[in-house]
């Protein structure tokens, strides 16, 4: 369904989409190549605004990887990753602290309070809101003899999820935005993968929708064509693709956390620009839509 031409004839119809989706909560991950770029991060932002005016409860969850890899590089901390996982060593968590928790976050929210969204930054650390362990070391096969072992360092597995505070937030009309570090109740922080802690987040709230906000259009058979956009697609369509090898470096673990939130509830997953004008707005409030649709299964 296209906008249409008469703005009262748009409303009319767009009646259906603010009827289902009033009072529903939509968890939205941002990703860090759009918060370094000002005006992507401008765009998103108004959007978000518009979604907050209609009543829907929002959660944000962001990354900040690029600029951690920056921060990592002025440092002189080496930067190591596998399968688009971090390995996070202590002083790699000290950078992506100043990152995530810092400079990122403070620009998201200040963005936020320009188009009068009551934003709140917290970290999965407050209140206990996410539970995780140590990454256990990944086997990576018998080189020369010798078993090889992949340690990931600082990085965090969630183990559980505690809403109380996002809901108590939510409930009062305030936007939380995460940033993607966890605890384990016992004095130690960990790197999460944001990827990761927005599904998880969304199963746990129960959320009718999750976004992955990126560069690209969608989920694309061809990462070097955006006419390769994949516009509607299930677990089933989404496994085939990863076992043909489509899915490269930083889909992986998006993939992982589509099968996650789905699985758990979740009704649906957007993959959407965040660059392409409007692109979150058509996706919810137009059959057609701008980015990517998965389901966990046709009907």
């Amino acid at each position: 369904m296209p906008f249409a031409p008469n703005p009262y004839d748009a409303l009319k119809g767009l009646s259906k989409y603010l009827r289902q989706f009033r009072g529903k909560t939509f968890v939205v991950k941002l990703g860090g190549e759009l918060l370094d770029d000002p005006e992507a991060r401008r765009k998103v932002v108004e959007q978000l605004g518009v979604l907050w005016t209609l009543s829907i409860r929002l959660v944000i969850v962001h990354g900040g990887g690029k600029r951690l890899d920056g921060l990592c590089d002025r440092l002189g901390v080496p930067v190591e990753k596998h399968q688009g996982r971090r390995v996070t060593t202590p002083e790699v968590l000290d950078a992506a602290r100043m990152v995530l928790a810092g400079s990122v976050q403070n620009e998201l929210i200040a963005e936020l309070n320009r188009v009068a969204v009551p934003a709140v930054g917290i970290t999965g650390v407050d209140a206990g809101t996410i539970r995780a362990r140590k990454r256990p070391p990944l086997y990576l096969g018998d080189q020369d003899g010798k078993d090889k072992l992949l340690d990931f360092g600082q990085v965090g597995d969630i183990e559980g999820i505690d809403p109380k505070l996002l809901l108590d937030l939510t409930a009062k009309d305030y936007v939380p935005v995460l940033a993607p570090l966890t605890g384990n109740g016992e004095g130690q922080v960990f790197n999460t993968n944001a990827d990761t802690v927005a599904a998880h987040l969304a199963a746990a709230l129960g959320a009718e929708k999750l976004f992955f906000m990126m560069g690209v259009p969608g989920l694309l058979r061809d990462v070097n064509s955006h006419a390769s956009l994949v516009s509607y697609a299930t677990l089933p369509k989404l496994e085939e693709m990863e076992a043909r090898g489509e899915l490269k470096a930083g889909m992986l673990p998006k993939a992982s956390a589509i099968k996650l939130a789905l699985n758990q509830g979740v009704h649906s997953v957007h993959l959407v620009s965040g660059v392409q004008p409007d692109a979150l707005l058509v996706e919810i409030f137009t059959n057609e839509g701008a980015g990517t649709m998965i389901v966990r299964e046709d009907g």
